[in-house]
C-alpha cells in the first residue's frame, strides 16, 4: 500500500471522477426502464472498485491510485463539497406551500423523532451488543444511525415518482433530520472524548448550533436576494451567485460560527424558494434549472460510488476482519434494530402526523418507515468517529465498528429498502394512476391521434416529394393506440361519469394548474412583478388544497392583497406626512391592479383551453362557471379604481404594452440573428439597445401623477361657479386628498364643521333614521358637495358619510363657507341649490338613486326650478310633475289634519304624478317625517323650499331632462358622446388630466353664465375645455379590449382555439381594425399625445402635485 501510494499523483484523483461519471452514465443508461435505482447500481459499483482496491492483489492501478486518495479525504471536507450543492439544489427545488402546509411534520420526525430513534438505538445497542460500549459511545451511535440521509431520500423519491405530498415530507424530513442528527452526534462525540457538559451548556450549544444555522442561512438569503434584483438579464452571474452563497453560507457556518451547516444551507434553499424563484425568468430560469440538475447528478454519482469504497475499504481493509466476521449478525440485527425504532417514531408521532398539515393515513406512514435510508452523511460521521479514536476515551477499535456497522447499514437501507420502495407502493396500490387520470389520458391519446391525422394531412404531400405512406406513419405512433379499453372521445362521456365528484376535483386541479401556468407566462412577458407573482401562485397553492371540499376559491387568497389592510388607517393620523400617506396608498393600489388583472386573464386563459380540451362537457361548463363568479370581484375593483384613480389602471397597462413592445424588438432582432441577415456585431448592438430600454423601465418605469390640491378645488363645480376671488379663497383648504376605503367623513347628529368636495371615487351613506324609510342607499361621486347642508342651517349632520373606494376630496372649514355668504351675498342662492342635490338622492332616494350628479345639477339649475323664500301666510302649490325640498322653516298641508312639517323634507303632489307614488309604495313608504304629500301647503314662519318640474319618467325611471335656455347649444356628435357617458359611467365620474390646463377658458365661462348654470356645465362634461378631448382622456380608459383590462365571459357555443398571451399582435390588430372603423377618432392622437405631456408637467410651488413613485 505504501508503495502504491508513493506512486500515486495527485492528478488520479481527477481519473477516479472522471471513471466514476463514465460508469454513472452506463449505469444510467443500461438501467433505463428497470426497476433498479441508479443510487443503488451506483453503490453496487463503488462497493466493487473498492473492494478490488481493498480485497485483492490485483491493484486498479492509476484508477486505484485514484480511489485511495479520495477515500482518503477528511470527512469534513468530503461533507463541505457535496452537502452545499445537493443540500441547495433539494431543498431550492421543494413548492414553498408544500413546505408551509407540511412544516409540522417534518419538525415532528426531525426533532422528537431523532430523539426517540437515538435513544432507541442506543438502549438497545447497550443492552444487546457485547461491546461493553458506555451510555455515552452506544447513544453515539445511535444518533448517527438516526440521520435519515437526504441524499440517498431525495434521489430515490425523484426515480420512483412519489406524490408530492409525500415527497415533501419525507424530503424535508430527510433535510431537518440530517441536521438535528449531526448536532446530536457533535454533542455525544464532545461528551465521549471527556468533555463533560452540564445541562445548561446543552441547551445553549443545541440553540447556536440549530437557531444560529437557521439566522445564518437566513441572512445569506436575503443578501443574495437583494443582489439578485441589480442583476439584470445576465443568467451566468445570476447561476453562479446560488451556487456561491451555498458553499460560503456551509463555510461561514461550519467553520466560523460553529453552527450546523446542513441546517444553514437547507434553510438558505428554502427561503430561495419562497423569495427568489420568480427571481429567474424566462431562459434564466431553464438554465438555472437545468445547472442544478447537472450539479446533483454528478455529486450523487460520485458520492455514492465513494460511498461504495468506503464500506468496502471499512470492511476489508483492517487487521480485524476475523473479529468483524463475528459482528456481521450484530449488523443484521441493528438492521432490524433501526426498522425497529423507525416503526416506533413514526407510531408514537403518528396521532399528530395524521391531524398536522395534509395529514398521514396508514399507507404514506408504511412508506415513510420504509423511506428511512442512511447513505453518505451517515459515512463521513462515521470516519470522523474513527478520525478521533485512538485515546483512552475511544479506542481504535471502537472506531473501525463504527465504520463497520455504518457501512453495512447504509448498504442495506439503500439495497433492501431502496430496491423494494417501488414494489411497496405497488403493493399499496399507490403506484397506479385514478380512473379520472387515466379517462384523461385516453382523452388526450384521442386528440393526439387527430393531431397527427391533421399534420399529415398538410405535410403529407408536397410538389418536390410527393405523397408520404400514412401506414408507415402510423407505425411509429402505434404506442397512442396501446390503451386497456376503446378510445373515448371527451365530448362524448357520459353525464354521469362526467360528474363524479373525483373527476370535478382532477378538472379544477387541472384549470388551476393551467392557472399558474399563465401567471409564469405573464412573468415571463413582464405584465407582473416578482412580488405579484408570488402573491398569484401561493393563491393557486391555497386553492388547489380545497379542491376536494370547495369550488374555485383562488381570488380567497388574494382579497387581504388587493384590500387595505387596517393598519393603513392609522397612516390618516396627523403624525404622516400627506404625501408619505399618499405614495403608501397608491403602491397599495398599483399592486392590486396588477393583482386583479393578472387573475382575469389567467382565468380568461385557463378557460378557453379548459374549453378547447373538454368541449361541451358538463364538468368543463361548472369549473368554467366557477371561474366567472370567482372573477365578479376582481372586475368590481377594477371598475371601482376606474370611478377614483384611472390614472393607476393608465400607468399599470403602459408598463405592460411597453415591456411588451421591448420584448417583441428583442425577439425581432433575434430572428434577425438566425436567419443571417445581420452580423454579429450589428445584432449585439440592437441588443444592448433594447437592453437598455428594459433596464430603463425596470430602473425608472412611469409614475403615477395625483392632481394638485388646487387644480381639484378649481375644477370642482362648485368653486368653479363662484366667483375668481371667492374660489382663490378655497385654495387654501390643506387637508389630505385622498381617503382609504372605509374612512368615515363625518357622522349623523354630530356638528356640522364644514364642507366636503367629491372629485373622484364613490362615497355611500349610512342613516339611523333615513334608513328606517326607505332600503336604498344611493352613493355620492364626482361633482358632489357633502354636508354643505347642514353647513347652512347649522343643523347636525344628517347622515354618515364613509368612503366606499379610494377618494380624492377637500375639506373646507364651515367659518370659510360662512364668510363666504358675508362677503357676497349674490351666492346664496347658488349655495342653497348646490345643498338641495345631496337632499333629493337622501331624501327621495326611490326616484333619483340612479340619477347622475350632472342630471341632478341640470335639473336644479333649469328655467322651471324654482328657489323661493316664502313668510308667513303664503302657499305653496304643488302641481302634476312638481316635487319640492323644504329647505328651511315650517310649513303645513292645506286640508289635512297633519303636525307641521319640519325642513328637511320631500314634498309630493297628492294628485301627481303615479310613478312618485309608486316609488312610494313599492317600497312600502306612506307619508313620513322626511316625505309628504299634498297639493298645497301653508307656510307658518319664514321658509325656503325649491320646486322641480321634472317632467316624465321612463320605464327605467331615469330622469328626462328637458331643453333649457340655461343650457348652452351642443352639437349632435357631442349631445351623443354626453349620453354615452352616462349610460357607462351612471354618475360614477373618474378624474379628468385635462381640466387642469384650461383655466382660461373657465374664465371666459364665468363671465358669461351664471352660477347654477356653470357649475352644471362642469358636473356634466367633467370641464369647460373641448368636449372631444374629454373623449379622447375617457376613451383609454374605458374602451379596452380583452388584453387590457377587459374580459368577456367564455361562451359554451362555440368551438374557439387555445388563447395565447405571448404577445401583443392581437391587440395591434384589432386596433388597427377598430381604426379603419372609426376613423373620427384619428385625429384625437395629437390631443392625446399633448394631454400626456401635460401631465409630466410640474412646479415648484408649495402646492404641487404629488408624484408617486
Amino acid at each position: 500500500f505504501s508503495s502504491s501510494k508513493e506512486e500515486s499523483s495527485p492528478v488520479d484523483a481527477v481519473l477516479f471522477v472522471g471513471m466514476s461519471l463514465v460508469l454513472g452514465i452506463a449505469s444510467r443508461h443500461l438501467l433505463r426502464g428497470t426497476r433498479v435505482p441508479y443510487t443503488v447500481a451506483l453503490l453496487v459499483i463503488g462497493i466493487a472498485l473498492g473492494s478490488i482496491e481493498y480485497g485483492t492483489h490485483h491493484n486498479l492501478g492509476k484508477v486505484g491510485h485514484g480511489i485511495r486518495i479520495w477515500n482518503d479525504i477528511d470527512p469534513e471536507l468530503l461533507l463541505a463539497v457535496f452537502l452545499p450543492a445537493l443540500l441547495f439544489e433539494s431543498s431550492f427545488s421543494m413548492e414553498v406551500h408544500q413546505i408551509k402546509r407540511c412544516l409540522g411534520q417534518m419538525v415532528l420526525l426531525a426533532g422528537p423523532g431523532v430523539l426517540i430513534s437515538t435513544f432507541c438505538l442506543g438502549s438497545l445497542v447497550k443492552l444487546t451488543f457485547p461491546y461493553d460500549w458506555d451510555w455515552k459511545t452506544s447513544l453515539l451511535l445511535g444518533g448517527l444511525l438516526s440521520a435519515t440521509d437526504p441524499v440517498a431520500v431525495v434521489a430515490l423519491l425523484k426515480e420512483l415518482g412519489a406524490s408530492k405530498k409525500l415527497s415533501t415530507v419525507i424530503e424535508g424530513e430527510s433535510l431537518m433530520n440530517d441536521g438535528t442528527a449531526i448536532v446530536v452526534f457533535q454533542l455525544f462525540l464532545k461528551m465521549v472524548l471527556g468533555n463533560s457538559s452540564d445541562w445548561c451548556s446543552i441547551i445553549k450549544f443545541l440553540v447556536k448550533v440549530a437557531l444560529g444555522a437557521v439566522g445564518i442561512g437566513l441572512a445569506f438569503g436575503i443578501a443574495s436576494v437583494l443582489w439578485l434584483k441589480f442583476i439584470f438579464n445576465d443568467t451566468i452571474i445570476e447561476i453562479t451567485l446560488t451556487i456561491a452563497v451555498s458553499y460560503f453560507a456551509y463555510y461561514t457556518a461550519q467553520e466560523w460560527a460553529d453552527a450546523s451547516g446542513v441546517l444553514t444551507v437547507m434553510t438558505l434553499g428554502m427561503f430561495y424558494a419562497a423569495f427568489a424563484r420568480t427571481a429567474f425568468k424566462g431562459d434564466s430560469q431553464k438554465s438555472l434549472h437545468h445547472f442544478w440538475e447537472m450539479v446533483a447528478y454528478i455529486a450523487n454519482t460520485l458520492i455514492f460510488i465513494l460511498s461504495g469504497v468506503v464500506i468496502a475499504e471499512g470492511i476489508l481493509d483492517s487487521d480485524k476482519i476475523a473479529y468483524q466476521g463475528n459482528s456481521w449478525g450484530f449488523l443484521f440485527l441493528l438492521y432490524f434494530y433501526i426498522q425497529l425504532s423507525r416503526c416506533v417514531v413514526v407510531g408514537v408521532l403518528y396521532p399528530l402526523l395524521y391531524r398536522v398539515g395534509y395529514g398521514l393515513d396508514w399507507k404514506e406512514a408504511i412508506i415513510l418507515v420504509w423511506s428511512g435510508l442512511r447513505g453518505a452523511v451517515a459515512l463521513a460521521l462515521s470516519l470522523s468517529v474513527k478520525q478521533s479514536s485512538g485515546n483512552s476515551f475511544l479506542s481504535t477499535e471502537t472506531g473501525t465498528l463504527f465504520i463497520f456497522f455504518t457501512g453495512g447499514i447504509v448498504f442495506l437501507t439503500l439495497i433492501v429498502n431502496g430496491s423494494t420502495t417501488q414494489f411497496v407502493l405497488h403493493l399499496l396500490r399507490m403506484d397506479g394512476l385514478p380512473a379520472t387520470k387515466k379517462r384523461i389520458l385516453e382523452y388526450t391519446k384521442y386528440e393526439m391521434l387527430n393531431k397527427a391525422l391533421k399534420a399529415f394531412q398538410d405535410l403529407g404531400d408536397d410538389e418536390e416529394l410527393g405523397p408520404a405512406d400514412w401506414s408507415t406513419v402510423q407505425n411509429y405512433i402505434s404506442r397512442l393506440k396501446d390503451s386497456e379499453g376503446e378510445l373515448v372521445h371527451p365530448h362524448n362521456g357520459s353525464k354521469t361519469e362526467n360528474l363524479d365528484p373525483k373527476s370535478l376535483k382532477d378538472i379544477r386541479i387541472r384549470f388551476l394548474n393551467g392557472v399558474q401556468a399563465a401567471y409564469w407566462e405573464m412573468l415571463d412577458e413582464g405584465r407582473i412583478s416578482e412580488n405579484t407573482a408570488n402573491v398569484l401562485m401561493q393563491s393557486v397553492d391555497e386553492a388547489l388544497d380545497r379542491v376536494s371540499t370547495e369550488s374555485l376559491c383562488d381570488w380567497k387568497g388574494l382579497k387581504p392583497h388587493v384590500k387595505f389592510p387596517s393598519y393603513y388607517n392609522f397612516l390618516h393620523s396627523k403624525i404622516i406626512p400627506r404625501k408619505l400617506v399618499t405614495y403608501f396608498a397608491v403602491e397599495r393600489l398599483e399592486s392590486a391592479c396588477y393583482i386583479s388583472a393578472a387573475f382575469l386573464r389567467a382565468h380568461t386563459i385557463a378557460r378557453h383551453q379548459l374549453y378547447d380540451f373538454l368541449g361541451e362537457s358538463n364538468i368543463g361548463s361548472i369549473v368554467i362557471n366557477e371561474s366567472e363568479r370567482e372573477g365578479e370581484a376582481a372586475k368590481e375593483f377594477l371598475e371601482n379604481v376606474r370611478s377614483s384613480l384611472p390614472q393607476v389602471l393608465r400607468v399599470v397597462k403602459t408598463k405592460q404594452v411597453t415591456h411588451s413592445v421591448l420584448n417583441h424588438l428583442l425577439d425581432y432582432v433575434q430572428n434577425l440573428e438566425k436567419i443571417g441577415l445581420l452580423e454579429e456585431k450589428e445584432i449585439a448592438h440592437l441588443h444592448d439597445a433594447v437592453q437598455t430600454g428594459l433596464k430603463k423601465l425596470l430602473r425608472n418605469p412611469p409614475i403615477i401623477k395625483l392632481p394638485k390640491l388646487s387644480d381639484m378645488i378649481t375644477s370642482h363645480p362648485l368653486s368653479v361657479a363662484l366667483p375668481s376671488a371667492i374660489c382663490e379663497t378655497l385654495k387654501h383648504s390643506k387637508k389630505e386628498p385622498m381617503k382609504l376605503r372605509g374612512v368615515t367623513l363625518y357622522k349623523e347628529g354630530s356638528k356640522p364643521d364644514g364642507v366636503w368636495l367629491i372629485f373622484n371615487g364613490i362615497v355611500k351613506w349610512k342613516s339611523k333614521s333615513l334608513s328606517k324609510n326607505h332600503s336604498l342607499h344611493p352613493t355620492f361621486s364626482h361633482g358632489s358637495t357633502l354636508g354643505l347642508y347642514e353647513v347652512l342651517t347649522g343643523k347636525p349632520y344628517m347622515c354618515d358619510m364613509i368612503t366606499d373606494s379610494v377618494v380624492l376630496c377637500v375639506f373646507i372649514d364651515c367659518e370659510k363657507i360662512l364668510s363666504i355668504l358675508q362677503s357676497d351675498s349674490t351666492i346664496d342662492d347658488f349655495l342653497w341649490q348646490e345643498s338641495a342635490l345631496v337632499l333629493l338622492k337622501l331624501l327621495r332616494p326611490q326616484i333619483f338613486e340612479k340619477v347622475a350628479t350632472q342630471e341632478l345639477r341640470a335639473l336644479v339649475s333649469a328655467e322651471s326650478s324654482k328657489l323661493t323664500t316664502y313668510v308667513s301666510g303664503e302657499s305653496i302649490e304643488m302641481n302634476y310633475n312638481n316635487i319640492g325640498l323644504l329647505l328651511e322653516g315650517f310649513i303645513k298641508p292645506v286640508g289635512i289634519q297633519e303636525e307641521l312639517i319640519a325642513s328637511p323634507a320631500a314634498l309630493l303632489p297628492s294628485n301627481g304624478n303615479q310613478s312618485f307614488h309608486n316609488s312610494s309604495e313599492a317600497s312600502g313608504i306612506m307619508r313620513v317625517s322626511f316625505s309628504q304629500q299634498a297639493t298645497q301647503y301653508s307656510v307658518e314662519t319664514r321658509a325656503r323650499a325649491i320646486i322641480f318640474d321634472i317632467g316624465a319618467f321612463g320605464a327605467d325611471r331615469t330622469l328626462h331632462r328637458r331643453p333649457s335656455s340655461l343650457t348652452p347649444p351642443r352639437s349632435s356628435s357631442s349631445d351623443q358622446l354626453q349620453r354615452s357617458f352616462r349610460k357607462e359611467h351612471k354618475g360614477l365620474m373618474s378624474w379628468p388630466e385635462s381640466i387642469y390646463k384650461a383655466k382660461k377658458q373657465q374664465e371666459i365661462n364665468r363671465t358669461a353664465l351664471g352660477l347654477s348654470e356653470r357649475a352644471m356645465q362642469l358636473s356634466i362634461f367633467g370641464s369647460m375645455v373641448n368636449l372631444y378631448r374629454r373623449s379622447a382622456s375617457f376613451g383609454g380608459i374605458y374602451n379596452k379590449s380583452q388584453d387590457n383590462l377587459s374580459y368577456k365571459k367564455l361562451p359554451l357555443n362555440s368551438a374557439q382555439g387555445l388563447v395565447s398571451a405571448k404577445s401583443e399582435s392581437s391587440i395591434v390588430t384589432k386596433k388597427q381594425l377598430e381604426t379603419r372603423k372609426y376613423p373620427c377618432q384619428l385625429p384625437l392622437q395629437a390631443e392625446s399625445s399633448t394631454r400626456r405631456t401635460m401631465m409630466v408637467e410640474s412646479s415648484d410651488d408649495e402646492d404641487e402635485g404629488i408624484v408617486v413613485r
